[in-house]
């Protein structure tokens, strides 16, 4: 694997995100509303939505199969209200805008590898449920957890993430009720020999209603957006601003760019600091590794980095359509592991059961929680109780591994910084 730590005197590392609004996060908010929307009747239904969006339309494609009934238009306008985009001044709102719908069955050639594995059509499977489903797709998946911050998240993409978070609320509780849905934020933290010390820059777009000077937008975003978000240690007098740095932002949503489901893969994930497998998450049911695998990935690099083994782990889980096991399974410990990379691997092996079923199972995922997922990033989200972001796996890695839970673990170290 590449990677992208850097233990130089001084380096920079940028992180981008979007809110709720923007047309592409709207689009994983409506593929993944509707895949709730199916599996809170149908726990087992196999579910592919993508959805696209431009001026006045929403359209939803894909291959559903399932055993229920989902009024498809019903869940895309309130999507689309909750967001925000409720007045036709917007260019955009929930009650105008039409929506299409283009749904089939999944394959029968993708359904019968995943309703029956190769280990079960070949044999070599001990009669063991798990083994049963295959992978709903081949892929590479990845995991990534680091100490730099209490969630074991990167910094530059967790407060990139809580920016465009706090620009919602801002929004909703009519603290800046001149703001409109769509925005994004981008942070630029300045690390040294790879320990974050500051940011040095923090760009913002918020769409605006169009009677708010650029002066008024610029003050307000950096003292009730900002300011409430970056720890002030961070910021020092050469932090540098950009908000709205055209002058003006009042075109925004599907009306300023089309939008499709799939398309901010680094806000869902890491925000570029790690590496991505190319598959995207929203709209997929459980039996589709991109979501499930990735998921696993995170949790296994999580655990590991809050047990202490390292403090930067990346790790690539590789499947194959119609398979339950993982073909391969790689780490990489940039450095900082307190233990051999094989030690790592075995670990892994042993305590994280990598086979769909079983991940599936593990975090309960045959259910309606993954539209609160679609926006703000699918990890670090200490606003839900993920299943996946848990750390249940410390204190059995660390008496494996000879490791010793101590006040000073990675996990507290990055609470003690923050």
């Amino acid at each position: 694997m590449s990677t992208t730590f850097s233990t130089s005197s001084s380096h920079l590392l940028t992180s981008e995100s979007v809110t709720e609004g923007h047309p592409d996060k709207l689009c994983d908010q409506v593929s993944d509303g509707i895949l709730d929307a199916i599996l809170a009747k149908d726990p087992y239904a196999r579910v592919a939505c993508e959805v696209a969006t431009t001026t006045g339309l929403v359209m939803v494609l894909g291959e559903i199969t399932c055993d229920c009934y989902v009024e498809i238009p019903e869940v895309v306008r309130g999507v689309v209200r909750d967001i925000g985009y409720t007045r036709p001044e917007y260019g955009f709102d929930y009650e105008s805008c039409g929506v299409m719908v283009s749904i089939k069955e999944q394959s029968k050639d993708i359904a019968m590898g995943v309703d029956e594995s190769l280990e079960a059509r070949e044999g070599s499977t001990t009669n063991d449920v798990l083994d049963r489903l295959g992978a709903g797709d081949q892929g590479i998946m990845i995991g990534f957890a680091c100490n730099e911050t209490p969630d074991l998240m990167p910094l530059p993409i967790s407060l990139a993430n809580r920016l465009c978070y706090r620009l919602a609320q801002v929004r909703k509780s009519n603290l800046l009720p001149y703001l409109r849905p769509d925005g994004k934020s981008q942070v630029t933290v300045e690390y040294q020999r790879g320990v974050p010390r500051r940011v040095a820059a923090i760009v913002i777009g918020a769409q605006h209603d169009p009677l708010v000077s650029h002066n008024v937008i610029q003050r307000d975003i950096i003292d009730y957006v900002i300011r409430e978000v970056v720890p002030p240690s961070l910021l020092d007098k050469n932090t540098r601003y950009f908000v709205n740095a055209t002058g003006r932002f009042v075109v925004g949503g599907p009306v300023g760019d089309a939008g499709l489901t799939g398309r901010k893969n680094s806000v869902d994930t890491y925000g570029g600091i790690a590496n991505h497998g190319g598959g995207a998450l929203s709209g997929k049911d459980p039996t589709k590794v991109d979501r499930s695998g990735t998921y696993a990935a995170r949790y296994i690099a999580k655990n590991l980095v809050a047990a202490g083994l390292a403090d930067r782990l990346e790790v690539q889980i590789c499947y194959s359509i119609g398979v339950a096991h993982p073909v391969a399974i790689s780490i990489e410990t940039f450095g900082t592991a307190k233990v051999s990379d094989d030690l790592i691997i075995k670990l892994i092996k042993v305590h994280f059961d990598l086979r769909p079923e079983a991940i599936i199972r593990t975090f309960n995922l045959r259910r309606p929680i993954y539209r609160p997922v679609a926006a703000y990033g699918h990890f670090g989200r200490t606003d839900l109780d993920l299943p996946w972001e848990k750390t249940d796996k410390v204190a059995v890695l660390q008496a494996e591994a000879g490791l010793h839970s101590q006040k000073n673990s990675p996990q507290n170290k990055s609470q003690q910084a923050a």
